[in-house]
């Protein structure tokens, strides 16, 4: 019999992390274990609230997996079995899936990436991410943080200050960045002429700037948008295809919200088969979920797994940054 148990940790951040939608300082993330008492698997979640996700609820929903013969699960059919019968938030699946096939890999004696079958990238260039912040700001931000290592940036923007802010990254740096507006617009047409005041500057795409539940308004945006489109929140586990390949160019799949290795590793598929581009990012997370997701980059053009570089303190060490690169 296996031995599983969880627990929760409080992360301190080195800023605020600010979207359009809320702001924090600190992030509470929860840790899975798996042992026979000799070898050990480790799996990381971070719960999200855009998904009513709580570490509370997650707490709630591992005990339920315990309480229904988690102990007695011997191979991955059977915890997917499991996990179909007693549903839990996305991130936890990912945490107890991951510990498991992490536990399994050592068992093997194999790699996570020989266990999926992928090739194991040497190192990740990953993009980094801007949260919002007065405008002004920002310079400095960049310069003191020397973030122009990283090849390429992100920008969180609110719908009030989106110009300022994209003015502002432009003005101290000639990388080129991304729009990353979580859900802040709502009116198509007005996000259009935002686009379209920005057309002399380097953006590579927009990241899902108005909410997922406006599937039409996601079409009109497609044929409209002088940039690309990208899914984030539209993206969870069970992504439409059919839907989505008429509303954006290109997808961010995050582990977190996939549920597992390999769901997120059949999204990736997906994504190319329909003719999308493929995004690897993450949450707010350490190294250990990090790690986790570079495991399936081989072939994948944008990262953006910085998630793990705004903490004060970073548990694990599993995973380096030097230049803007990633390194196992």
């Amino acid at each position: 019999m296996l031995t599983w148990y969880i627990e929760a940790k409080e992360l301190q951040l080195r800023y605020t992390w600010k979207i359009s939608r809320n702001a924090v300082d600190t992030k509470t993330n929860l840790f899975v274990r798996v042992t026979d008492q000799q070898l050990l698997g480790i799996g990381e979640a971070a719960p999200n609230v855009r998904y009513q996700e709580t570490p509370e609820l997650l707490l709630l929903q591992f005990q339920i997996l315990l309480n229904n013969g988690l102990e007695y699960v011997r191979s991955l059919s059977e915890l997917e079995t499991l996990l179909q019968l007693y549903p839990v938030a996305n991130s936890l699946r990912f945490a107890v899936e991951s510990a498991y096939v992490h536990f399994t890999c050592w068992q093997q004696q194999i790699t996570v990436n020989q266990f999926l079958k992928l090739p194991q990238p040497e190192a990740v260039p990953t993009i980094f991410s801007l949260p919002i912040m007065a405008p002004e700001l920002i310079g400095d931000f960049i310069q003191v943080n020397n973030l122009t290592r990283f090849a390429t940036l992100k920008v969180k923007v609110n719908q009030t200050d989106a110009f300022a802010l994209v003015q502002a990254v432009a003005s101290v740096t000639s990388r080129p960045f991304i729009i990353d507006g979580n859900e802040a617009w709502t009116n198509p047409d007005e996000l259009i002429i935002f686009l379209r005041e920005l057309r002399e500057l380097p953006i590579l795409f927009i990241e899902q700037p108005l909410p997922a539940s406006q599937s039409d308004a996601y079409q009109y945006l497609k044929k409209q948008s002088p940039y690309p489109i990208f899914a984030d929140e539209s993206v969870t586990n069970e992504p439409d295809f059919g839907v989505l390949r008429d509303q954006f160019h290109g997808i961010n799949m995050k582990l977190m919200k996939a549920g597992g290795y390999l769901n997120g590793l059949r999204i990736l598929q997906e994504t190319r088969a329909h003719g999308l581009h493929p995004m690897i990012g993450c949450m707010v997370e350490t190294s250990l979920g990090i790690w986790s997701a570079m495991q399936l980059c081989h072939g994948i053009n944008y990262a953006d797994l910085d998630g793990f570089l705004i903490l004060k303190e970073e548990p694990f060490g599993l995973v380096r940054e030097e230049a803007g690169q990633l390194i196992f």
